[in-house]
């Protein structure tokens, strides 16, 4: 997202997932979520208006770009097939492919967070709890536990939680490495790659685990972040002088945001797994 309010994206766009050009007013942007197999080639993109509408671009072939209805939406995630929307009262919206059920959030309540993997959604509450639905296969939705949740992430098989203490709390699928996060503290932000972890630690700097088959997780030396965000197997982090850091799968120009210098918007624009990529 640029500071103008207009949208910029990099990579393959084989369903129009980055014919974003014509947008504008945008204050948070999302893409959905699509881990590296045969069948996931396509994806959609979301941008939320500063007067609490909603566009959409790219792959509908389950209604998941049916959100031009939404209204007084403060915040958007998009999985694989599916758009989730945050609304002002705390409820939830969401659009796209029922079968596994990660669009049941109509009894949501009080949420302040959502987040969207691949094939599950998340919720954090004013109370610093959280609620999941979808597939669960791997333990991704366990979250009903957590405590003292402020943020979420969720990636392909496996979800993350930020806790107002700056620890980081892993649900799901671990064999990766991605849930490897037990030692982490002074973390502000995290975001969720299909198979991967990241976090933006106060002092800014990044810290990564999990799967980096493509070099997404060599972050270790990157300074003056402000925040981040993670593809299916590539990290971005957003300097505080408007740069943009890239790391891991440039396979479709997915990193090929050197022009995006100075012209995209700083913290609080944006949610950590909402940056244009």
């Amino acid at each position: 997202m640029l500071l103008d309010g207009a949208v910029a994206a990099a990579g393959d766009g084989p369903a129009g997932e980055c014919d974003v050009h014509g947008w504008r007013d945008v204050v948070a942007v999302a893409a959905g979520n699509v881990h590296p197999a045969r069948n996931t080639c396509r994806s959609h993109s979301l941008g939320l208006r500063s007067d609490g509408t909603v566009l959409a671009t790219g792959w509908d072939a389950d209604g998941q770009c049916q959100v031009g209805h939404w209204r007084e939406v403060v915040a958007v995630a998009a999985g694989w097939r599916r758009s989730v929307a945050l609304l002002a009262d705390g409820r939830v919206l969401a659009a796209g492919r029922t079968a596994e059920g990660a669009c049941e959030v109509v009894s949501w309540r009080e949420v302040v967070a959502v987040a969207a993997g691949d094939w599950h959604t998340v919720g954090v509450r004013a109370d610093g709890t959280a609620v999941a639905t979808g597939v669960d296969r791997f333990g991704q939705c366990a979250v009903q536990d957590w405590r003292g949740v402020v943020d979420v992430v969720a990636g392909y098989l496996h979800t993350v939680g930020l806790r107002g203490d700056g620890t980081v709390v892993p649900a799901g699928r671990s064999d990766a490495g991605a849930c490897d996060v037990g030692g982490w503290s002074d973390v502000v932000a995290v975001a969720a790659g299909s198979h991967h972890t990241v976090a933006l630690t106060a002092d800014g700097r990044v810290r990564a685990t999990g799967a980096d088959d493509h070099g997404q997780c060599a972050t270790s030396g990157w300074r003056d972040v402000v925040d981040v965000a993670a593809g299916a197997a590539h990290t971005l982090g957003l300097r505080a002088d408007g740069t943009v850091l890239t790391a891991g799968d440039d396979s479709d120009g997915q990193c090929a945001v050197a022009g995006w210098a100075t012209r995209v918007s700083g913290p609080g624009s944006a949610r950590p797994d909402q940056l244009p990529g």
